[in-house]
């Protein structure tokens, strides 16, 4: 395949960021149901402790992470500035939400694939929908397993 320079129907990409997950960071869990208020004293106990590391993914040593410029993928909710826990241990299937290079640009969508066709979609509907062609150097680089970001 050549490089043919892309111009991706929209103007959303992603960053790459060094995380660390080899060490476990764990907070607690209370056993309190909140509908919208606070605990009760008398439930003021932690049930168990979450490791964060095993929450964002099965598989730190083949997940990387990356922050998301844009909002092509807002109705995913993932919005501009989300971090994105990305797994690429795990072969991605049609419906799922990628990280991918085209080009030589990193970008994240949901993957349809169809027969031969491989459309990558965006989550927005101001965005159109990309299918790659033989000419564009494209792969997958992880399958989106965590969405990270403020409320």
């Amino acid at each position: 395949m050549k490089n043919v320079p892309l111009l991706l129907p929209d103007a959303s990409y992603v960053e790459l960021l060094t995380v660390e997950l080899d060490q476990s960071l764990y907070l607690p869990v209370y056993a309190s149901h909140i509908s919208a208020g606070f605990p009760s004293p008398a439930e003021d106990y932690v049930e168990l402790r979450v490791n964060i590391s095993e929450f964002v993914t099965d598989n730190p040593t083949s997940t990387f992470f990356v922050r998301v410029h844009g909002d092509s993928m807002q109705d995913a909710h993932i919005v501009d500035g989300s971090i994105l826990a990305v797994d690429r241990s795990l072969k991605p299937t049609s419906g799922d939400i990628i990280v991918a290079v085209i080009n030589n640009e990193f970008t994240v969508k949901r993957l349809f694939l169809k027969g031969k066709s491989i459309l990558l979609v965006p989550e927005n509907r101001k965005y159109q929908a990309l299918e790659i062609t033989e000419e564009m150097n494209f792969q997958v680089w992880g399958k989106v397993v965590t969405v990270l970001h403020k409320l």
